[in-house]
């Protein structure tokens, strides 16, 4: 059994209490770690390490070449370690192994992104209306970032705030979900041996209530990122008031991917797939609201119901597995709930909306792949985020109702647009009231490409150079060269 502690200014450490959690892989229930299980006392010494570190420390003040190098060899330990990462993340998540090894090339690539572009702002020189003067624009670190993470993608995540918040001179204090903490824990041993000084990087192992509060709450934190659920999101607002943090939120999406009939049939059919099932749907920007023109719509389910019918479902270190379990069986019913509410509002199952019942997933958290039709937009299964494997299909018969569909969401997170008709497809684009949108294709995302929600689907943005600016304070400084005296008193 794996046995981890936490990290708080610089130093390995049990909690307070000596609390500890266990570990479950999702697969088979089996506990595979234990880790501490922190709360507010624990969170309050990190905060004070990162104050302390930010306050007092060279960090800030450190050449953006140096952190550059310093996050460049992060990635560098992670390429080297990227076996051990991704069978932790698989372990951890139950996806496969084969995906959490494209996240491990994902996140170096983050790394590494942002420590090319660390040295690359220096501020603006600015004109000035005043003669023998200088008027410029200095970019400075926020101070102190709470980081809370999500379970899905627990190390990918983690990794789009920590390395424009290490670059750009920032201490931090990360709070991984309580569920799948390892690769979390890894990544900051990898952040020690790089040579992150102490108390710049700290990692508490706990609960959101407690944890995520705290971080929320207390007046030595600066900026609070978070990614996850819509409910929780706002409350971190509510509690970032109390200094007026600077917050940065991505609460997920439920997000179309619209089909006309002028589409690549067969690619098409093949990415509706792929805009879901990947981690078993358990992912923010999945492509669960399937929008098919009414002329292919019949033709086009019965092929993707056919697809879906050959996923092959078990355990993420098997060379044969598709789909591997969901994270919990909290999770589990929760899908299964979900699923049956949409049932109950006039969706029609095509396909799954059940446990599969192979004797050796019994153990696991497993769900079949789903596809509901006749879904229409007023059913809480097309407008709730499901998180799991289920799609839901729509139609529309003009591009007008396509698209009034498509943006009937809280949600603003991303979409797709299929269609060999050029103009059509950024028309739609240019309707589309989401963050990112993608013709032709669906989920691909990268470190340059900026990544967050219009409406309820969150605050700011992470990856690419706005993604670094979630973390820089602006300031303007203004020097008179020759001083006088204005003499109006």
């Amino acid at each position: 059994m794996i046995i981890k502690k936490q990290y708080i200014d610089g130093e390995w450490v049990d909690s307070i209490s000596n609390k500890t959690r266990e570990i479950i892989n999702p697969f088979n229930q089996e506990v595979i770690a234990t880790v501490p299980e922190s709360d507010e006392s624990d969170t309050q010494k990190a905060i004070a390490a990162a104050r302390n570190a930010f306050d007092n420390g060279t960090w800030a003040t450190t050449p953006a070449t140096e952190r550059g190098q310093i996050v460049s060899k992060i990635a560098d330990l992670i390429e080297r370690d990227k076996e051990e990462l991704a069978e932790l993340e698989s372990l951890d998540t139950g996806k496969t192994v084969e995906e959490s090894r494209g996240d491990m090339d994902d996140i170096a690539g983050v790394f590494r992104y942002y420590a090319q572009i660390a040295d690359k702002d220096g501020g603006e020189i600015i004109d000035s209306p005043i003669p023998n003067s200088i008027s410029k624009v200095v970019k400075e670190p926020v101070g102190v970032c709470g980081q809370i993470t999500p379970w899905n993608y627990p190390l990918l995540q983690a990794s789009w705030k920590l390395a424009p918040a290490l670059v750009t001179g920032n201490t931090l204090i990360m709070k991984p979900s309580e569920i799948t903490p390892l690769t979390s824990v890894k990544v900051f041993e990898l952040m020690e041996e790089a040579g992150v000084p102490a108390g710049v990087v700290n990692l508490v192992l706990g609960a959101g209530n407690t944890v995520g509060a705290e971080l929320s709450t207390n007046l030595d934190v600066d900026l609070i990122s978070f990614t996850g659920g819509i409910e929780t999101g706002k409350k971190i607002m509510q509690a970032a008031s109390v200094n007026v943090k600077k917050i940065a939120l991505e609460l997920g999406g439920k997000n179309p991917n619209v089909v006309f009939a002028d589409a690549d049939f067969e690619i098409a059919v093949d990415q509706a797939m792929n805009a879901v099932f990947f981690h078993a749907g358990q992912i923010c920007s999945a492509g669960t609201r399937l929008i098919v023109e009414e002329s292919i719509h019949d033709e086009f389910v019965s092929a993707l119901v056919k697809r879906v019918n050959n996923i092959k479902m078990g355990s993420g270190f098997d060379e044969d597995t598709q789909m591997g379990p969901l994270i919990s069986q909290e999770h589990l019913t929760k899908v299964a709930n979900y699923v049956e509410a949409g049932i109950k509002e006039g969706a029609t199952v095509a396909t799954g909306a059940k446990r599969p019942e192979a004797a050796e997933l019994q153990k696991g958290f497993f769900y079949s792949p789903t596809v509901l039709t006749n879904c229409t937009t007023d059913m809480k299964v097309v407008q709730n985020e499901g998180f799991g494997p289920v799609i839901t299909v729509e139609k529309f018969q003009t591009e007008e109702e396509a698209m009034k569909l498509a943006n009937d969401s809280i949600y603003g997170l991303a979409g797709g647009v299929w269609s060999k008709d050029i103009a059509k497809a950024e028309r739609c684009v240019a309707k589309m009231r989401m963050g990112t949108v993608w013709i032709n294709d669906f989920n691909l995302y990268f470190p340059h490409a900026p990544w967050g929600g219009f409406k309820q689907s969150g605050i700011g943005r992470e990856l690419g150079k706005l993604g670094l600016e979630e973390y820089q304070e602006t300031k303007h400084v203004f020097h008179n060269l020759k001083p006088e005296a204005i003499n109006w008193f």
